[in-house]
Parts: C-alpha cells; sequence; structure tokens
C-alpha cells in the first residue's frame, strides 16, 4: 500500500458510495404541479359564499322584517289622517285648534284639583274628616251635572229671536253639543235643564226638550268660562252664522253671575246600587 492511498482524501473518497443517476418519470406521466397559494380577497370570498344561516340568525332576521313593516304601516296611516287635515277648510282648522287647546287646558286643570285632593289627604291630620268633606263636595258636583242641584258662576246668556220660525231642533242641539265641547258645566233652555241625556224634538213651529215645548225667544243661560263660550260660538261657520243665515236673530251676553235653578228629579236606579254598601 502507498502513501498516497493513506492520505485522508483518499479514503473519504472511498468510503463514499458511488453516485445513483436520477429515475426518469415513468411512462411518461409528468408530476402535477403543487396548488397556488389562496389570495386573502380569495379566502374571504370561500368564507361569505355559499352563506351558512343559523337558526338563531334566521329568527332574528324574521324578527327585523316584522319590525320593518309595523313602522312602515305606522308611517302610512299618519300619512293618511295628514293628508286628511290638509284638505279642511281654515274655518275647521281653527275651531279644531282652539277646541284641543281648550280640552287640553281642562284636562290640565282636572289634574292640578286631583293632585291638590291628595296632597290635602295625606297632609290632613284627620283624613276621615277630609275625605267626608270631599265626599260631600263631590256630591254637589255631580248633582250640577245631574241636574238636580241649583248652580251659579259666571257665563254668558244667548238669546235666539226666531220670528220666521225657520229654527228646528237640531239647530238648538248643535248649539248645546257647542256649549259643552267649550267647557259649559250647567244650561238652562226656557226653563228647562239640560242634561247628558237630553233630547230635543220638533213639535209643529216650536220645539220641545225633554218633552217639554219651548217657544222662542229661546233662552240659553249658561255656566262656565265666558271668554270661552262666547268665542265658540262665534267662530266662522258655527252656531251663531248658521242661525243667522235662517234669519234668526242671535245675541249673546257675558255676566260674572249666572243662576240656572232649574230642577231635574233625582230618578232612583231600578237594579244599580252602591258597592259600598
Amino acid at each position: 500500500m502507498s502513501n498516497q492511498d493513506e492520505t485522508p482524501e483518499y479514503r473519504l473518497r472511498k468510503e463514499l458510495p458511488d453516485e445513483v443517476p436520477a429515475t426518469p418519470p415513468a411512462d411518461g406521466v409528468a408530476e402535477q404541479p403543487a396548488e397556488p397559494a389562496l389570495t386573502g380577497r380569495q379566502r374571504l370570498v370561500q368564507g361569505l359564499w355559499p352563506p351558512r344561516v343559523s337558526r338563531a340568525q334566521l329568527i332574528v332576521a324574521l324578527l327585523l322584517f316584522g319590525l320593518g313593516f309595523g313602522l312602515a304601516v305606522q308611517v302610512a296611516s299618519n300619512s293618511d289622517s295628514g293628508n286628511a287635515l290638509r284638505g279642511a277648510r281654515q274655518e275647521d282648522l281653527v275651531r279644531i285648534l282652539d277646541e284641543l287647546d281648550d280640552r287640553s287646558q281642562r284636562l290640565e286643570d282636572e289634574k292640578q284639583g286631583l293632585e291638590k285632593q291628595q296632597q290635602e289627604l295625606e297632609n290632613s291630620s284627620d283624613q276621615a274628616e277630609e275625605a267626608r268633606k270631599q265626599t260631600v263636595e263631590k256630591e254637589k258636583q255631580l248633582g250640577i251635572l245631574a241636574g238636580t242641584v241649583a248652580a251659579q258662576g259666571p257665563g254668558i246668556t244667548m238669546t235666539i229671536e226666531d220670528t220666521k220660525g225657520t229654527v228646528e231642533a237640531d239647530m238648538l242641539l248643535d248649539a248645546i253639543q257647542e256649549l259643552r265641547a267649550a267647557g259649559a258645566e250647567a244650561i238652562q233652555v226656557n226653563g228647562v235643564r239640560v242634561v247628558a241625556g237630553t233630547f230635543l224634538t220638533d213639535s209643529g213651529k216650536s220645539v220641545s226638550v225633554d218633552g217639554n215645548k219651548i217657544n222662542t225667544p229661546f233662552r240659553f243661560k249658561v255656566i262656565g268660562n265666558p271668554q270661552d263660550l262666547e268665542p265658540a260660538l262665534n267662530i266662522p261657520g258655527g252656531v251663531v252664522q248658521t242661525l243667522e243665515k235662517e234669519q234668526a236673530t242671535v245675541t249673546v251676553e257675558r255676566s260674572d253671575k249666572i243662576v240656572v235653578d232649574a230642577l231635574r228629579a233625582a230618578k232612583q236606579p231600578d237594579y244599580a246600587r252602591s258597592s259600598s254598601q
């Protein structure tokens, strides 16, 4: 053995295996190329489509649809109401606004009265006595409304002169309803007390109130706020103008003291009894 065979390089080449040639692909089959990596946008599209809807999401979608439909119907109904008011006459709109203001004021006054009563009951040292006083006062108020108790206070007197005999029962009924809407608390027509169940009928050339025949001039004695009652009768197209078109003469006078003393007999109910008995 020579010295060259003993060198480290020769030993390393001797120990390495022979080179193996690369094996060609069998039967001409080409290697499959690796699939290209997806971009961020492609992954986002695959995540969103086809949509995957859960049962809870479907229920929420149905509830939102129902809510939207209800809001659309409400908006449509409000639009219809606005169109109806848009077509009203100026006189009708003024009358509607005045009546709304008056009724709002009356409701506010009633609210304040109830709050005052509640405060008195809470602060009274003798709540039983205070309750008794309020009961007596409430009976008087109900008696005025029922026509069983005389009443006095500020108000107006309306006199209708009908020399042509053209005033009919329905015209007087319109006057009563207009006065009630304006806040009248007690009404008397030619000595007949007007209550909730009052009815008017034509009787020949005159008018009957609850079966009591009355003749011209028709005199209304009304208790209430004169500043509300008189304008309600004199609004354009209101009671006074309607009667004047029938050639009747109407005069309205304010007064600080109107006495309504025509009474109605208290009717005893046949079946209803107080629940406190």
